[in-house]
């Protein structure tokens, strides 16, 4: 699943967080978007300048360095078909020592395939959100909430996405310390017409 064009709530969304998180630093504060194809911007024409990273660095401003660390098809799920901790992205993003983690996962997760590890998603959450809170760097980590679902394609149905996933997300990040959430959902879902096939 990936944006036609992405929205001025998502991103004014995220820059809201993200702005109440300047410091007097004298170097940029590194971002990572990790995330499956939403963050790497699969279906987006210009994707290396229109995806949703590129955009959130552009409208925050040389006070941020923003990656895009997104996967096609990645999961959070360690037993999901396209894990995203195996991936070289994931690696990358540790190595950056970002101040500031955005996950974006759970979409590809709901895929019936996946789904089926359902009872390990909010461990394999807390896991990630811990090995990111564990870097030198100490980022502040922000979950969020997939995008609404208008169409089911691959598996991905807005029934899991919204009666398992966010239930599964809502509760593995009160069990952590310091995380906060990204509404996606919220914001999304009186604009379907930004998402695919919306």
């Amino acid at each position: 699943m990936s944006f036609r064009r992405f929205s001025n709530p998502l991103l004014v969304l995220m820059v809201g967080f993200l702005l109440t998180n300047q410091s007097d630093a004298t170097e940029p504060l590194k971002v990572a978007c990790v995330g499956d194809s939403i963050t790497f911007g699969a279906g987006i024409k210009e994707r290396e300048t229109q995806c949703y990273p590129v955009q959130l660095g552009q409208l925050l401003g040389d006070e941020f360095e923003v990656r895009n660390f997104g996967v096609n098809g990645a999961t959070l799920l360690k037993q999901g078909d396209l894990p995203y901790w195996n991936r070289p992205q994931f690696k990358m993003a540790t190595e950056f020592q970002p101040d500031i983690v955005i996950i974006k996962l759970g979409t590809n997760d709901s895929k019936p395939q996946n789904w089926k590890f359902a009872s390990q998603y909010g461990s394999d959450l807390i896991a990630m959100i811990s090995h990111f809170q564990n870097l030198d760097s100490q980022p502040e980590v922000y979950v969020c909430r997939p995008v609404p679902v208008p169409t089911n394609r691959w598996g991905i149905t807005e029934e899991v996405v919204k009666g398992e996933v966010i239930p599964a997300i809502n509760k593995a990040v009160k069990r952590t310390k310091g995380v906060k959430i990204i509404d996606l959902y919220k914001a999304l879902a009186p604009h379907p017409e930004l998402l695919p096939d919306g």
